[in-house]
């Protein structure tokens, strides 16, 4: 039986709201207030106490398998320094944002298939999971991908469909070895793949439709990506997907939150104060209530700092800008036992000093999964 105590901090109770309390954890779980024994005490005195955080979609992964540019290095190799980085940004669930394209190389079937392998290959501190970006003319790996989500490997599927971008930009040599280099081939070769995958856009909506129906049938969620249009909302809605994610304008989001539709977005968007891309601003949606997510899109320590600037806006107050990077997110996605500070949820928790703010502790699983030499300063063992 393995308990610990968390004293002295302003912890976001589910309940409550901040305020000043102690936090008993055992067995992993957090245990009503007033219990207590003989483990690990943290002293939390001057930091935050807060639910550690739910990444819904994160591929910042891709960096670690992908250093450079047709640089690959081996996916377990990847997944431990990923992790490492996700336990040190208070990350506690985390869903890595795979995408099963046609394009060869880091986006490839063989690369889908060793990730998925050395996600399975050992127990994870951080709860890593599969979010599948299914990438709608992908049509030779459909099979694949409906097999992985029937055997439980996925988590949640989200459509995608940047293969019209692709196309647009291959007319550009600058921007067309970009994608050429990522997929380890000469950019002659890699327009010719891109042609012949095109040329089968009849064969998508029929693609689209199975993939749907192989997620509603294993009870997964599921979101659509760049939404440029409500009516592409609409469609990917009728398949059953109720997250809308990273819409390319503000009126797709509006249209998605008054069908009941979630709206995430990512938080780099909310650190740079723009996207990098242009589209519409994920702080003023989250301020309005269009977002109720924020993810960590393509940088991990987005989120802590994200939470913290819509507090300091003054629109949203802590409390509430923390909901877009924990519970929502664990609600969006099904994990009722999670995101929030309440007896019986899982201890996943994060110590924040709100001076910088940078994450002193990170407790996943009721274990401590993260601590700096500041944290181990505050720690005291039994006996």
């Amino acid at each position: 039986m393995q308990t610990m105590s968390i004293t002295g901090g302003t912890v976001l109770l589910a309940s409550e709201g901040l305020r000043t309390a102690t936090v008993a954890v055992r067995d992993g779980l957090i245990e009503p207030a007033g219990a207590d024994g003989p483990g690990v005490t943290l002293d939390a005195s001057g930091l935050l106490v807060l639910p550690g955080m739910v990444d819904l979609h994160g591929d910042a992964f891709e960096r670690q398998i992908q250093p450079r540019p047709g640089v690959d290095f081996p996916a377990d190799l990847a997944l431990l320094d990923t992790e490492a980085q996700l336990l040190a940004n208070g990350i506690t669930t985390a869903f890595h944002g795979v995408t099963l394209s046609w394009e060869p190389g880091l986006r490839s079937l063989s690369a889908w298939h060793a990730l998925l392998d050395a996600l399975a290959a050992r127990a994870w501190t951080c709860d890593m999971r599969v979010h599948l970006r299914w990438e709608a003319f992908n049509l030779d790996a459909l099979d694949t991908a409906i097999a992985a989500i029937a055997a439980g490997q996925v988590h949640l599927v989200a459509f995608n469909d940047h293969t019209p971008a692709i196309m647009r930009k291959l007319r550009d040599p600058v921007e067309g070895v970009k994608y050429s280099s990522r997929a380890g081939m000469p950019i002659e070769e890699f327009r010719d793949i891109a042609h012949t995958v095109a040329s089968r856009a009849g064969d998508v909506p029929a693609a689209l439709d199975r993939i749907g129906a192989a997620a509603r049938a294993a009870g997964l969620p599921m979101a659509s990506h760049d939404d440029d249009s409500i009516a592409a909302r609409d469609g990917f809605r009728a398949r059953g997907a109720r997250i809308c994610e990273f819409p390319m304008a503000e009126d797709v989001a509006v249209a998605a939150a008054a069908a009941g539709d979630l709206v995430a977005m990512g938080c780099p968007n909310v650190v740079r104060g723009r996207s990098h891309l242009g589209w519409a601003s994920a702080a003023r949606m989250a301020e309005a209530g269009l977002c109720r997510v924020l993810t960590s899109d393509y940088f991990y320590p987005a989120m802590l700092r994200a939470a913290f600037i819509l507090a300091g806006r003054g629109v949203l107050d802590l409390p509430r800008a923390w909901a877009l990077i924990a519970e929502n997110p664990a609600q969006a996605a099904g994990l009722a036992d999670r995101g929030m500070i309440a007896p019986g949820k899982r201890a996943d928790m994060v110590l924040v000093d709100p001076a910088t703010p940078r994450v002193v502790a990170t407790i996943a699983g009721g274990r401590i999964a993260y601590l700096t030499a500041e944290g181990s300063r505050r720690l005291s063992m039994p006996g």
